[in-house]
């Protein structure tokens, strides 16, 4: 099972790469997902928007913190199983924190979870993984974690907690692509931050100068999506699907002209 897993989409130059690089690459995924939390003008995601995220080719959207920024998703979430929120979130919170992926007669588990460490409260993610996780694998062993969150100690924690358990563990949120990609002892494919997609010649993949004036005066600042050099971060995973344990993963960090080739050009 080839997994494609993408980093935070930032507005419309994320949404527009990954749609253009889905183009010729789709065919080449078993499964395909994204986080989505930031690609409604980098603050959280919309119906229309996800629609045309789910049309390019992407099976599931996973979010995080800015989950609520727009409050026309909430129905939507209880709606559509294959967009979810972390799992941790209140009980009785609009959505679902899990989803089993069927296509093509492959079976695949999403779990969400977001962190506490220097995070909004929210109830332990270790506790809630170790509740929901025995439930995803009645249905599959192949299992795949988006924790949510800013502590790279907190991430590795969780890693090495679910070592074995599930098929992959990465994180998502900082924006910034680390290089610490491995297989954990028991098969379980870790990366602490996959990064994300869109402009990096901003902060965060928002424009540089709005960001710089606020770390000046500390006065409230209009941010907006930065639109240069625009990248794909993401990683490439692939699972033994008799037993759910990864064999391989591998760092996507494309330019805007790499993605618009295929492999075979």
């Amino acid at each position: 099972m080839k997994l494609l897993i993408i980093g935070d989409l930032i507005g419309e130059p994320g949404r527009e790469v990954l749609s253009k690089y889905l183009e010729k690459r789709k065919n080449e995924f078993d499964f395909i997902i994204a986080n989505g939390e930031n690609v409604a003008g980098g603050f959280g995601i919309t119906p229309k928007i996800a629609n045309k995220v789910f049309n390019s080719g992407v099976d599931v959207i996973t979010l995080g913190n800015h989950t609520w920024d727009r409050r026309e998703i909430y129905p939507y979430l209880d709606e559509n199983e294959n967009i979810i929120r972390p799992y941790n979130f209140a009980i009785g919170a609009p959505g679902h924190g899990y989803t089993i992926c069927k296509k093509n007669g492959k079976k695949l588990a999403i779990l969400n979870l977001q962190g506490k460490v220097f995070m909004p409260p929210i109830a332990c993610p270790f506790l809630a993984a170790e509740e929901i996780i025995p439930k995803l694998k009645e249905e599959t062993n192949n299992i795949i974690v988006d924790f949510h969150g800013e502590a790279t100690s907190e991430k590795q924690a969780m890693g090495w907690n679910l070592d074995g358990e599930v098929s992959a563990v990465y994180g998502t949120h900082t924006h910034t692509q680390t290089a610490d990609e491995k297989l954990l002892h028991r098969g379980t494919a870790y990366i602490t931050d996959i990064g994300m997609t869109g402009g990096n010649d901003g902060i965060l993949g928002m424009n540089k100068k709005e960001s710089i004036q606020k770390f000046k005066d500390g006065l409230p600042a209009r941010w907006s999506v930065c639109q240069d050099n625009i990248r794909i971060n993401g990683i490439i995973v692939e699972i033994n699907e008799s037993n759910g344990k990864a064999t391989s993963i591998e760092r996507l960090n494309l330019h805007t002209s790499d993605a618009h080739r295929s492999r075979n050009n």
